[in-house]
């Protein structure tokens, strides 16, 4: 198996949930590392500001993942986030670079009914 697939998949239990802490995940980044988070405009950079932003977090939301595909070092993890009753799906690209994470995008969407004229398309 991919060594980065082996880490990103040891970030998360078998449930799906997210297994680490702000402390386990800090080993996982690089020095340099960035969050990007393109609906809030927010970019945070550095593993260390990372955790600080994780330890002060009020309420931190429950994650399912769905699925992982990717090799090498570029993956893409699909999930599920409930933030205490509201839903948002995340699509989050992540970018490795000497085995640890250095780059990741999270990109957020609420759930929407679908319209009438795509029923007939959808399972």
């Amino acid at each position: 198996m991919d060594r980065n697939r082996e880490l990103l998949e040891r970030l998360w239990t078998a449930e799906g949930q997210l297994a680490l802490s702000a402390e386990g995940e800090h080993e996982m980044r690089t020095e340099d590392y960035v969050l990007e988070m393109p609906q809030s405009g927010e970019r945070i950079v550095g593993r260390d500001k990372m955790r600080e932003m994780q330890r002060e977090y009020p309420n931190p939301p429950s994650i399912q993942v769905l699925r992982i595909t990717g090799s090498g070092d570029h993956f893409v993890l699909l999930g599920r986030s409930d933030y205490g009753g509201d839903i948002y799906y995340v699509a989050n690209v992540i970018e490795f670079r000497g085995g640890r994470i250095a780059r990741e995008t999270r990109i957020y969407g609420a759930p929407f009914e679908r319209p009438e004229w795509r029923a007939k398309y959808a399972e």
